[in-house]
């Protein structure tokens, strides 16, 4: 069925998925279990919800629509590297998930330590994500870029696209570091209830830096390479900026000093 039989495949996928969870959520004697009669509206719930969730949408949206501009550069340039392209980034997300799951893990740990005023095991908790994300992305990248070349031979035997996508990996790759530092510092401070200003800082650096890349730099050298290059100074930048941010904010510190106020007063 071609494209039709994939976006069906992904339809039916996504049901069975979100129909085997809510079994498993209504079916338990655990603490989650969900109850159709006791649920209600809880307007100062839904009101934090969109404080923290809206923002942390808006980034990655940023996301979506800085890629799309992104692409349409890609597309200019020919079949060929649209395929080396396409090919590529099928694989460069399983490293790109891999290292997100540790942001989702560190908004988690650290929003559920916040909320039990256990300051010190915020920190150890950033600590700790942060040694543990290095360790598995690193190595995950070492093993994609060693059978690069294999991997991008199961989506197109073409020399050419193989070679384009691999340098596309390489150049990507060198700049998840820097994606993994700013991921991980938003989640953060998000934990912490902070949630605009890392996603008004993510669409200055990814969003603000690709555009310009893309409409100031890229006509001037249109090649792949050169487009190339946007991600790992995009995200070089983000990540400068989310750290900026978290000197500024110091959430276990004003924390700290916010309980001390209390204790005295």
């Amino acid at each position: 069925m071609t494209v039709n039989g994939v976006a069906i495949a992904t339809v039916i996928s996504n049901a069975v998925s979100s129909l085997l969870l809510l079994y498993r959520l209504t079916h338990t004697d655990m603490t989650i279990r969900v109850s159709a009669h006791a649920l209600q509206f809880d307007h100062a719930s839904f009101c934090k919800i969109v404080q923290i969730g809206l923002p942390a949408g808006i980034q990655s949206a940023v996301f979506a629509f800085a890629n799309i501009i992104v692409q349409a550069a890609i597309n200019s340039l020919g079949t060929v590297v649209i395929a080396a392209s396409s090919a590529a980034f099928n694989i460069e997300v399983i490293a790109y998930y891999t290292f997100n799951s540790f942001s989702q893990a560190c908004t988690t740990f650290v929003g559920q330590n916040y909320g039990a005023r256990q300051l010190d095991r915020c920190r150890k908790t950033f600590a700790l994500c942060l040694l543990e994300d290095v360790l598995v992305t690193v190595t995950v990248m070492g093993v994609v870029l060693y059978f690069g070349h294999s991997l991008l031979a199961l989506f197109n035997r073409d020399p050419e696209v193989i070679a384009l996508g691999y340098t596309r990996l390489s150049i990507i790759f060198s700049g998840y570091l820097f994606s993994l530092l700013y991921e991980l510092m938003s989640g953060y401070l998000r934990g912490f209830g902070i949630s605009l200003a890392p996603a008004v800082l993510t669409t200055l650096g990814v969003c603000g830096i690709r555009i310009f890349w893309v409409q100031a730099v890229f006509p001037r050298h249109a090649d792949f390479q050169t487009l190339m290059l946007v991600y790992p100074l995009s995200l070089f930048v983000t990540a400068v900026l989310i750290l900026a941010a978290l000197i500024v904010c110091r959430p276990t510190t004003r924390m700290k000093k916010q309980e001390k106020k209390e204790i005295s007063a």
